[in-house]
């Protein structure tokens, strides 16, 4: 099977920093790759708020993963800060993918790569839902 490889751009249009927490180690010593989602999140709820938006409200509609898909490249550990910089790209009628480099921010070293594939999602109607206009002119600003 082959593996996973995830091409990132040249450009991103979000930075954030976050910082490892003790409850982010797994019995290796290092950062669990359940709590590299967790920082993935956090991150894309901080560039959602960048926007006055969030997952639940992004400019009058909300937004849930519909996949993932993680490429680990080094260990991180407690005490670690996180540099975590955000693209967005492949917007169709209703979706949206979301990558992401995360990268330590002392050694430089690249932590993780992923990617979010985003579903706009009305949950008073339980259905999928236009990405919203206001949305895509912000990112062709960016």
């Amino acid at each position: 099977m082959p593996r996973i490889k995830i091409d990132l751009p040249e450009k991103f249009i979000f930075t954030t920093e976050i910082a490892v927490r003790i409850t982010d180690i797994n019995y290796g010593g290092h950062v669990g790759n359940d709590s590299i989602l967790s920082i993935l999140q956090e991150a894309r709820v901080q560039f959602f708020k960048s926007m006055n938006s969030s997952e639940l409200d992004l400019f009058g509609t909300s937004v849930i993963m519909g996949d993932v898909a993680i490429v680990f490249k080094n260990e991180s550990f407690y005490g670690d800060v996180l540099n975590i910089e955000i693209f967005v790209q492949d917007i169709s009628k209703v979706s949206f993918d979301i990558f992401y480099l995360v990268t330590e921010i002392n050694t430089k070293k690249e932590i993780a790569r992923a990617k979010t594939g985003m579903v706009c999602f009305d949950y008073k109607n339980r259905k999928v839902t236009a990405v919203p206009d206001s949305f895509r002119k912000i990112l062709e600003e960016k």
